[in-house]
């Protein structure tokens, strides 16, 4: 077995650039532009939390230091899902 070329993502998920807009995201050869518009739970968090992100199952997206988990289809056809939580930003608690 041969180990991947430098660059190659073998997790099924990376984040290819954080821009002051969004991410861009790569999941299985395909790229996603997650705005924070739609998006918020990205907006001001560190980037090396926004970078740690797991696909588990191949259809769950998993970014464990900022406890955000996203369905891939959520991505792939947000509108489709168009209740999103923006009360919660980064370094603010949860309501209890």
């Amino acid at each position: 077995m041969r180990p991947s070329a430098p660059g190659t993502a073998t997790s099924g998920a990376e984040v290819l650039a954080v821009v002051p807009t969004g991410i861009w995201l790569g999941v299985n050869g395909e790229e996603f532009f997650l705005p924070f518009s739609e998006f918020p739970w990205f907006s001001g968090a560190d980037a090396s939390a926004v970078k740690n992100v797991r696909l588990l199952r191949g259809t769950h997206l998993r970014w464990p230091e900022l406890d955000v988990d996203l369905e891939l289809d959520s991505v792939v056809h947000p509108g489709r899902y168009p209740l999103k939580d923006q009360t919660r930003r980064p370094g603010k608690p949860r309501a209890k």
